[in-house]
């Protein structure tokens, strides 16, 4: 008999994304595949215009104009949310996708107390429910995150940042989602708060039995918290895996200095930054988007864009280093 966890909670198929601009159509996501099994931590990891939080956007159907979904498909459970209307994607979102925000600070409304917030996505999405049954599962959603039930009768304004992010994971969490996507969760606090509010994520994901994307630029956070990693350059993913054999064997040159670009207590070296920058995406080089910044290009790669292949069970990269392995499979 075929167990759930024998397939993916989440498959993302060649998913595309385009932005209309004066200039022409800048593509921000191009041709991402991935997969999210239950239960799985998946971290997407790039610099800033990368293509992360486009990604994630996308794969909740948020993008906005002058953005558009222009290819690929999101599979939740077998199920294309891209194909969906959007009223059947409303009732999709928070009770099978949630969506943890980039910034809780301003994703919050500061006009509504906490409690009516939480309130929202139960009445919206569990027929029949009293008014005393969304009482009671707003004191164990706001315990589940670490809050005194005495929050659900305050205003956002009155929250510290750790607060806010927590009434966030709460809000995404309070119907047990099957995969929770988090876009930044710890980017506008302190160390000490970053560490406590991915603790309580991280327990309630394996409460709930969910699988969680977490979306950020941060190695060393991505090294605690996911079991495989995603990384992505000028809108493409360039390497995947478990972050173990990642760290230990990174095959993408962009992710060898993205690691080498980490501090460490461990050993004595110098901090060594990635030279230049992240290409604009209107204005990307020929052949390998990285290939400007590179310290192992060849000429192939200022000419030809690689493609990304599996190299070993649960590797993928996209680099022409790796061509033949990947062509051997």
């Amino acid at each position: 008999m075929t167990s759930q966890n024998d397939w993916p909670v989440l498959k993302v198929n060649n998913l595309t994304v385009e932005y209309e601009t004066p200039r022409g159509m800048l593509r921000a996501a191009d041709d991402v595949s991935f997969e999210l099994w239950p239960g799985q931590r998946f971290g997407l990891v790039g610099e800033s215009g990368s293509g992360k939080t486009t990604t994630a956007l996308a794969l909740m159907r948020l993008t906005q104009l002058p953005g558009r979904i222009v290819g690929g498909e999101v599979l939740l459970d077998g199920v294309d949310l891209l194909s969906l209307s959007e009223n059947r994607m409303r009732e999709m979102r928070l009770a099978q996708i949630s969506y943890v925000p980039q910034g809780a600070m301003n994703s919050l409304n500061p006009v509504v107390k906490i409690g009516n917030q939480i309130a929202n996505g139960f009445k919206d999405h569990v027929d029949n429910i009293s008014s005393s049954e969304i009482s009671e599962r707003i004191v164990e959603v706001l315990r589940s995150v670490g809050l005194d039930p005495a929050v659900s009768r305050m205003y956002p304004h009155e929250l510290s940042g750790g607060m806010k992010q927590r009434v966030a994971i709460a809000i995404a969490v309070s119907l047990g989602p099957k995969v929770i996507i988090a876009d930044e969760p710890t980017s506008a606090l302190d160390v000490v708060v970053q560490r406590e509010v991915m603790l309580t994520l991280r327990r309630l994901q394996e409460e709930i039995g969910a699988a969680v994307l977490i979306v950020g630029h941060d190695m060393g956070l991505m090294a605690q918290f996911a079991s495989h990693v995603g990384v992505m350059y000028a809108g493409k993913l360039v390497e995947v895996g478990q972050v173990s054999d990642i760290f230990d064997d990174p095959f993408h040159p962009y992710t060898r200095a993205l690691i080498g670009s980490l501090p460490s207590t461990s050993r004595r070296h110098r901090l060594a930054g990635i030279p230049g920058l992240p290409p604009a995406l209107l204005e990307l080089p020929g052949g390998c988007s990285f290939n400007p910044r590179c310290d192992s290009v060849m000429d192939v790669c200022r000419s030809v864009d690689p493609t990304f292949d599996q190299l070993r069970d649960g590797r993928w990269a996209s680099c022409h280093l790796y061509e033949e392995a990947g062509a051997a499979r």
